[in-house]
């Protein structure tokens, strides 16, 4: 499970756009929220980062995203959002469902011509790039067969908070070994640099637009 911050910098969602978009009617919701922890899953952030394509550059309003979200769920389509590929097509947003391209938007339920998008690639989102969710910093990966989707040191099962706190510790990168063996010095400063990427989110939160 992700916090807040890492999903943000995971999705290339801010902090307070997750906050905003989880308030009702919301436009998304993690699958674990209780009134004092939110926390999203490998799937949520997956999610995430289609709503994030779609709005790249202001193209697509969140009323639109909201509305094409409820569209989809009255075409029977009731799975997590995940499981659909959501792309836009000029001024409207298109599932594309096999062989098929159904508007959601304009003409809801009705075929329609999609190019495809890849959402686990790089793009360009509202607030700059967004990274590669597999993959997001050289050195650091994030795969759903190992811990769930927490990202860890690339070869490894180590998450790269723990060799990052240990680097905030002043512990050098060349003796992060001693503590994890799998790590070499090369992953431990893959860590670092993925955690204060991650941490650039973190502190941001407040302050970011939430549209």
């Amino acid at each position: 499970m992700y916090s807040t911050a890492l999903a943000a910098a995971l999705s290339g969602a801010s902090v307070g756009q997750l906050r905003h978009w989880r308030r009702r009617p919301p436009v998304f919701s993690p699958e674990y929220s209780t009134p004092h922890k939110v926390l999203y899953s490998y799937r949520d952030v997956v999610a995430l980062r289609s709503i994030v394509y779609l709005r790249e550059n202001d193209v697509t309003s969140l009323q639109s995203i909201r509305k094409s979200i409820k569209n989809l769920r009255a075409l029977g389509k009731s799975e997590h959002l995940s499981e659909y590929k959501l792309v836009r097509s000029g001024s409207t947003i298109i599932l594309v469902d096999g062989a098929e391209a159904i508007d959601l938007l304009r003409r809801p339920g009705n075929t329609m011509l999609a190019r495809m998008v890849d959402v686990f690639g790089e793009f360009d989102g509202r607030v700059g790039r967004v990274l590669p969710f597999q993959q997001p910093v050289p050195g650091v990966v994030v795969d759903p067969e190992i811990r769930a989707g927490f990202p860890v040191v690339e070869g490894t099962r180590v998450g790269y908070d723990q060799v990052a706190g240990l680097m905030a510790d002043d512990v050098p990168a060349e003796d992060i070994a001693r503590f994890f063996p799998s790590v070499n010095a090369e992953g431990a400063r893959a860590a670092q640099r993925f955690a204060t990427y991650v941490s650039q989110y973190a502190v941001s939160g407040s302050s970011d637009r939430v549209a």
